[in-house]
Parts: structure tokens; C-alpha cells; sequence
């Protein structure tokens, strides 16, 4: 009975289900040119999603080693003309940005501020460090976005990969006339495919943004009570040279 059931099958044109290559490689190019589309765009933001966490986890770290170095050197107990001189123009993380900053402007203006009372020096000053903050939380929030574009999007796009494939999968049950495993199987295979791909894509990036958004955040926290601890420095010297 099994012996002639099976011809049977293949002379309708149904594959047998054991001869069904369902790997990974072969469900993408037995796929629809759609679902082609989604799994190469998933696999691409996948690529360079991690491609941003790692850069961005070795900047982060470089970043907080550089700022305890230059901590210790700041309250060492050394003059600020000292620092200043000592750092030279090359300053590579946030806090000696923000310093030399600072300097260069309290050097610019004390010409003009020991002619006019120190007035408005302070408040320079502040806008000047203000400014440097702005600009360096912009350049450590780039590609941010594309891990929080990618967090909230992929799940749906491989969403729509498994809405495509279920549809092909109907389609080949449809032309078939037969319900076979080996008709059914690959388009819900390549649909379950595009499905793991989008959360494979998801998930780190969802991770590594609300990480990376804490760090962000005390970094941001860490340079603004710099700049207020630096303020109260240079008051305190302008309050002994008036």
C-alpha cells in the first residue's frame, strides 16, 4: 500500500517530505523575492547594529578612562595655568574639552575683564562650557538612532517576512491541491526564518540602546558638575581679585 501511495505523490508533482532541504541557506533562495528583500535588509541591520556596539562600548569605556585621568590631574592640587599648559592644544575625551574651553576663554577674556570689573566673564564662561556639552553629547549620540530604529522596526518588518511566507505557503496548498508537510514546510519555514531574523536584529539593539542612553545620561550628569565645580572655581578666584 505505502509502495504505491508514494509514486503516487511525485506523479501528482508533490516532493516527498524527506527529500525537503528546509536549511537556512536553502529557504533563502527558494524564498519570494519579497521575503529576499526582508531577510538580506534584517541581515544588514543586524551587521551594522553591532557594528555601533561595538564602537560605541570601546568609546564609552575610552571615554570614562580618559575623564578619571582627568580628575586625579584636575584635583591634584596643581594651578589651573598649570593644567591648562600642561594639556596643550590635544584634548581627546569630554572633560579636557570642556576645560580647555573654559581656559581659553577665561585667557581671552581677562583683557577686557580686569578693564571692566570681571563683569559678564562668569556668565561667558558658563556659555562657553554650555556650548562644549551640547557638542559633545551630539557627537556621542550618533547612530543612536539607528539602534532605536532598528529596536522598534525590525520585529515588524520580519513580521511582515512571516505574513508573506504564510501566504506562500497558502498559495502552494492552493496550487497543489495537497496538504503534504513537504508543500507546507517551506514557506512557514522562511516565514519562522524572517521572524528570527527581525528579533535577532531587535533584541541587541533595543539592549544596547538603553544602555547606551545610561551612560549618556551620567556622562551628560558628569560634565555638567564639572562645569558647575569649575564655575565655583573661577567665582571664587574673580571674588579674590575684586
Amino acid at each position: 500500500m505505502l509502495a504505491l501511495v508514494i509514486p503516487a505523490q511525485l506523479a501528482a508533482g508533490v516532493p516527498d517530505a524527506a527529500a525537503v532541504d528546509i536549511s537556512l541557506f536553502s529557504l533563502f533562495l527558494q524564498a519570494h523575492i519579497v521575503v529576499k528583500i526582508v531577510v538580506v535588509g534584517l541581515v544588514m541591520s543586524s551587521i551594522w547594529t553591532w557594528a555601533i556596539i561595538f564602537e560605541k562600548l570601546f568609546a564609552f569605556r575610552r571615554m570614562r578612562r580618559a575623564a578619571d585621568k582627568f580628575e586625579q590631574q584636575f584635583w591634584s592640587g596643581q594651578s589651573l595655568e598649570e593644567l591648562y599648559l600642561a594639556l596643550g592644544p590635544n584634548t581627546n575625551h569630554a572633560l579636557s574639552s570642556l576645560f580647555m574651553a573654559a581656559m581659553r576663554e577665561w585667557k581671552r577674556s581677562q583683557d577686557s575683564a580686569a578693564r571692566s570689573g570681571f563683569a559678564g566673564l562668569q556668565m561667558r564662561i558658563q556659555k562657553v562650557m554650555d556650548v562644549t556639552i551640547q557638542k559633545e553629547m551630539g557627537r556621542l549620540e550618533r547612530r543612536l538612532l539607528f539602534l532605536a530604529t532598528v529596536g522598534a522596526t525590525a520585529p515588524f518588518i520580519g513580521l511582515f517576512g512571516t505574513v508573506w511566507g504564510i501566504m506562500t505557503s497558502f498559495q502552494a496548498i492552493a496550487v497543489s491541491e495537497n496538504t503534504n508537510l513537504a508543500v507546507v514546510a517551506p514557506g512557514i519555514a522562511e516565514a519562522l526564518f524572517a521572524t528570527a531574523l527581525g528579533l535577532l536584529a531587535a533584541i541587541p539593539a533595543v539592549i544596547f540602546y538603553n544602555k547606551f542612553s545610561t551612560d549618556l545620561t551620567r556622562h551628560g550628569a558628569r560634565m555638567d558638575n564639572f562645569a558647575d565645580e569649575f564655575i565655583a572655581i573661577v567665582s571664587r578666584q574673580l571674588d579674590e581679585r575684586g
